[in-house]
């Protein structure tokens, strides 16, 4: 299957060519503005399937828009139509098609280019009204806020928000991609050609959202970014690292026994850190009342002891880290780790809330 993109090296193109590969479709003609209008026909010509991704948003005048979005349109399908192949046809339009600027008005025609080819022709099309589309490789400063924001706040630069109560519709580059390829393969029927979800939000909550991005990393804070709107906007955040911003020092306590080192605080979930024990060195003896923690041997051999603070019950289990067990804490049973190897041991602990030292829910009581 010969597949054709057309603003392939735009935004979107350099993504969805990254989807097409890794979904296993191998023969891709990629054209942008450096091809000509005879690399243009031959790529018809040969193409099963046309993404249609290039266009004009950006131009020195208003008859740009018409030439990049409408007459070119209007070729492809005239060239799709003269090879009588009922080539299908996936255009990205916009949500601006339903207004009367002239941005609009040259995507709105370029959709009836396409419709009208696809009633000419019995050939399937997919017209894809956008709303902002987001993600990694978007270029900031130029035609996307998100992008711009992302950018200038990671790298302390100015963001200017006229109206943060501005209403501001986002699909996720990830999510386009996934939509785009199940059309490719028949699994989205041209009247259904939506990108879902769509994040329905404001200016600023997205600036504020990113920008508790920035802030947090000083403090090992990570917000809620594993689902949703603050998943998306914290992997377009991230994407605009420069190498040099890839890794970050965090703080070592040491002392005789060891180190203890923390590594990331969730805003609902917990943290995340490891100490170390020099061989015969005894770490804990304390209980809590709400606190809970998980330990992992992932160097070494333990002797974890636990006795309960009212029955007196004691336990104790020995863990070697080749076994990968996860050893819990429970309230109201005091707990000690004790390092019964030779080499130091490394030991990862997860606790189910922040430290506070004003409340620390640990108390002492060593256990003999």
């Amino acid at each position: 299957m010969k597949i054709v993109v057309t603003g392939a090296n735009g935004f979107i193109g350099k993504n969805l060519q990254i989807h097409l590969r890794e979904n296993g479709h191998a023969s891709v003609i990629c054209l942008d503005r450096e091809n000509s209008q005879d690399d243009l026909d031959n790529a018809l010509f040969e193409a099963d399937f046309v993404y249609h991704l290039a266009g004009v948003n950006r131009p020195q005048n208003d008859v740009e828009f018409y030439e990049g979005n409408t007459n070119l349109t209007e070729y492809i399908v005239a060239k799709l139509t003269e090879k009588g192949s009922k080539t299908p046809l996936l255009i990205t339009s916009s949500i601006q098609a339903a207004t009367d600027n002239h941005y609009g008005k040259s995507k709105a025609a370029a959709e009836k280019a396409v419709r009208d080819y696809a009633t000419l022709t019995g050939a399937k099309v997919y017209i894809y009204r956008l709303p902002n589309v987001f993600g990694k490789w978007c270029r900031p400063n130029y035609n996307s806020a998100v992008a711009t924001f992302c950018f200038n706040i990671l790298n302390g630069l100015e963001v200017k928000v006229n109206d943060p109560q501005a209403a501001l519709n986002l699909v996720y580059i990830d999510d386009v991609c996934k939509y785009f390829l199940k059309s490719l393969v028949g699994e989205i029927q041209p009247e259904n050609a939506v990108v879902e979800p769509i994040y329905k939000t404001t200016v600023g909550e997205v600036v504020s959202i990113i920008q508790s991005f920035k802030a947090n990393q000083n403090q090992l804070l990570i917000d809620k970014v594993g689902v949703g709107l603050t998943r998306a906007l914290y992997s377009t955040f991230i994407s605009y690292y420069e190498p040099a911003q890839f890794s970050y020092s965090v703080k070592r306590h040491s002392d005789p026994r060891g180190s203890f080192v923390e590594m990331l605080k969730t805003q609902d979930s917990g943290q995340f850190s490891f100490f170390t024990a020099h061989p015969g060195i005894t770490r804990g003896g304390h209980y809590h009342h709400t606190k809970n923690e998980k330990f992992l041997v992932i160097k070494g051999k333990a002797k974890f002891c636990f006795r309960h603070i009212v029955t007196n019950e004691y336990y104790e289990l020995f863990v070697d880290a080749e076994e990968s067990k996860v050893v819990e804490t429970v309230p109201g049973w005091s707990h000690d780790i004790t390092n019964i190897g030779n080499d130091e041991m490394i030991v990862m602990l997860w606790a189910n809330e922040i430290f506070d030292p004003s409340q620390p829910d640990t108390v002492t009581y060593k256990i003999s």
